[in-house]
């Protein structure tokens, strides 16, 4: 194994960026070219094909057998003209990754040969076998039906030579079965909640778009180094290795000069990106060496998250072209910064307005805080909600530590916003308010946008901040599907917005003028959330004391943090709000619990292996040289010279011998409480065992291993070392 290693070692320093193929033209020469969009419909469609198709996307009307005839037959003239050979229905099943199952576009002509066709019900609606995906129980494993349906607001598009159609996925009993089900379900209630609030102040508001922008961070590491690294390749980060001396104390490698052979990389990412009509925008170096970010420019919530999970399985691909393999683990290596994918979400108006964004007069301003108060209202009802979202195995190692935010859900607002919220609170008084006393507040709720422009900063240590005109919902990882805390957060939005207009409507049937009940209420608001603002340090243990005293919760375990879903409470939300029935809640929550579990369980046999089978046997074979030295010390020196001459190398030999001991001792304890785990029945019991008697080995097995590293001599050592997976490209 150590041979392995140095040969990949060697292999790598031989590597040269490869070179691809570059589309030559302008960006927008080219951009979308493999995506049937409006353009490419306008062309291959009836103007009434195209106008239904439309209607669906803007109004969600349902697209006709006939009308979807003529959309299969465009599109599929478009697919064939640009290559395509094949046709998939894309889904974003349980699993965190995406499904596809390819069709070629042949069916048997009349003379016996075959010719290329494509229906509408083939475009419409599919029926992949369900049986082999998470359901937490929904159906059974021999219920093989599920179905997959066209999603006509995201766009078909050709990858590689198939024609790839983005659908929802739910079983033959109608329960969402993926990610993109509900959803749909969250933004259409955002969109009818937030519009109803609107109202109060423009009636041309007639719908409303939650938007998100993500940013990707990962890590790149070239393929040698990753095939010699088991634990990498089976889990996706390092199960031991001691720290480098130096990895990321100088902060030399953020926004640094991106090296040759990753730009390459990066440039072939965009030029597929592009062509797939993502808007990709920025990449740059992160925190930690080998560690970068890629980002777009924002866009509708649900076609930005399809997007993303397009662009991570472009990247798997890509990367591998140039001899690298990606990271996406929230936490590969240890002691340096982990990699999330900060989700920057606003909510904007048919009429272009971004209701996180403030305007140019005390009406568009206080449109603008009612939506920010209402959000953190929603926020710090439901952090455990939130926090539920994004916890997962990965995530649980990242969190609260180098450069993520705690598991304590706070907002950052900034000091500016922070006043004026402070100042409605004094400013609004409960009997009713004189006209100066209207015309004051106006004028003060008229000077937001020249302050937050100046003096609205950002902090790194909040899971969920304010930024200028959106928040940043920062604690979500980095191998997660968006779609997970999207489905929370605008749930949550959606349920407050409606609270917030049934309290204004009540005060108005009872006299009250409107901008007088708007004030009354957000100042009811402003007091209750006022526990979840917080501008300072997340990081600093008076920050976890103080979380305490406000009444905010903090979860440091998956099964704990999971728990939420089966609240009465949020069971209620959901089935009112018509995002998830209980059925689909408890499916959910038992496959997440069913995932944690298994990444431990694999973890931890994974790890079980590396250290008995390479790891022991080079410290047994170190030992022995060691031995061999000692002895033929022996036979040279007197017993006095012996004794001085030998005695550290004994002390290194039964230290050694000590970590080999603790290794085996541990590990076979390891699998003991694997086994008692494995006989619970109840998965949440099963999911709290394996986090409370299982994961502890991991680090307590990974002590003992990251000692010897230190020790065993270099050439000897099997394993790529972190100054290697982290510094040589």
């Amino acid at each position: 194994m150590a041979q392995f290693r140095l040969k990949a070692l060697e292999e790598v320093l031989n590597r040269e960026p490869k070179d691809f193929i570059r589309e030559d033209n302008l960006v927008s020469d080219y951009y979308g070219k493999l995506v049937f969009d409006q353009p490419k419909m306008k062309k291959y469609l009836s103007k009434e094909a195209f106008t239904a198709v439309m209607d669906a996307i803007d109004n969600g009307t349902t697209i006709d057998r006939k009308m979807a005839n003529q959309v299969a037959q465009g599109m599929k003239s478009w697919a064939l003209e640009n290559g395509a050979t094949h046709y998939t229905h894309w889904f974003q099943p349980l699993t965190d990754s995406t499904a596809e199952k390819h069709d070629a576009f042949i069916d048997h002509s009349e003379k016996g040969g075959v010719i290329e066709g494509f229906s509408g019900t083939l475009l419409a609606q599919q029926e992949p076998d369900a049986s082999s995906f998470p359901s937490g129980g929904i159906r059974q494993t021999f219920e093989a039906r599920g179905y997959t349906a066209w999603d006509p607001t995201s766009p078909a598009f050709i990858s590689e030579t198939t024609l790839t159609i983005p659908t929802v996925f739910i079983s033959y009993t109608g329960e969402a079965l993926d990610y993109k089900t509900p959803l749909l379900r969250a933004l259409h209630s955002v969109d009818k909640a937030a519009t109803a609030v609107c109202q109060y102040f423009d009636k041309n508001v007639s719908s409303v778009k939650a938007n998100l922008g993500w940013e990707q961070e990962y890590f790149l590491i070239d393929e040698a180094l990753f095939m010699a690294r088991p634990d990498l390749m089976l889990t996706g980060r390092t199960l031991m290795g001691h720290a480098s001396s130096k990895d990321q104390q100088l902060d030399d490698h953020y926004f640094s000069s991106i090296p040759t052979r990753v730009n390459r990389f990066m440039q072939d990412v965009e030029n597929e990106a592009y062509k797939l009509g993502i808007p990709v925008k920025t990449r740059h170096n992160e925190v930690a060496p080998n560690q970068f970010e890629l980002a777009p420019i924002y866009e509708e919530a649900n076609l930005a998250n399809d997007h993303n999970q397009l662009i991570m399985d472009i990247m798997l691909k890509i990367a591998r072209r140039h001899k690298f393999r990606i990271l996406y683990h929230e936490k590969p290596f240890a002691g340096i910064n982990g990699s999330g994918k900060h989700n920057n979400w606003s909510l904007s108006t048919n009429t272009g307005v971004n209701l996180y964004s403030p305007g140019k007069n005390p009406k568009s301003n206080l449109l603008f805080l009612t939506f920010v108060i209402n959000t953190l209202k929603a926020v710090y009802d439901n952090q455990d909600l939130l926090r539920a979202s994004i916890y997962h195995a990965g995530n649980q190692h990242r969190l609260g530590a180098n450069e993520a935010p705690p598991s304590i859900i706070s907002a950052f607002l900034g000091t500016e916003v922070t006043k004026m919220l402070d100042l409605m609170e004094e400013s609004v008084v409960d009997r009713k308010m004189t006209p100066d006393e209207k015309t004051a507040l106006k004028l003060n709720i008229g000077r937001i946008p020249e302050i937050i422009l100046d003096s609205t900063d950002r902090n790194r240590t909040s899971p969920f901040a304010f930024t200028g005109n959106r928040f940043e919902f920062r604690a979500v990882g980095s191998s997660a599907n968006c779609a997970s805390a999207l489905i929370a957060l605008n749930t949550v939005v959606a349920n407050q917005l409606m609270k917030f207009k049934t309290e204004v409507d009540e005060l108005i049937e009872k006299g009250t003028k409107k901008d007088e009940a708007i004030f009354q209420v957000l100042k009811d608001l402003i007091i209750a959330s006022k526990p979840i603002r917080f501008n300072g340090d997340g990081y600093s243990a008076a920050w976890v004391e103080e979380a305490a005293k406000r009444g905010l919760t903090n979860v440091n375990s998956v099964p704990e943090a999971l728990s939420v879903y089966a609240r009465p409470d949020v069971i209620e939300m959901f089935e009112r709000m018509g995002i998830l029935n209980q059925s689909e809640l408890h499916g959910r929550v038992e496959v997440e619990y069913e995932k944690f579990i298994m990444k431990i369980q694999i973890e931890a046999r994974v790890l079980g292996d590396l250290a008995i089978n390479h790891i022991v046997p080079t410290a047994v074979e170190y030992q022995t040289t060691l031995l061999t030295n000692v002895k033929n010390i022996k036979e040279v020196f007197p017993a006095d010279e012996f004794e001085k001459l030998a005695g550290a190398r004994l002390d290194l030999i039964r230290e050694i011998g000590g970590h080999i001991s603790a290794i085996k001792a541990k590990r076979k304890e390891m699998i003991e409480a694997r086994k008692r785990a494995n006989v619970i029945e109840e998965v949440i019991e099963k999911a709290k065992a394996y986090d409370e008697t299982v994961r502890p080995y991991l680090s307590d097995i990974r002590y003992h291993i990251d000692k010897l590293e230190l020790i065993v001599d270099n050439e000897l050592w099997p394993l790529p070392k972190y100054r290697e997976l982290l510094f040589v490209r």
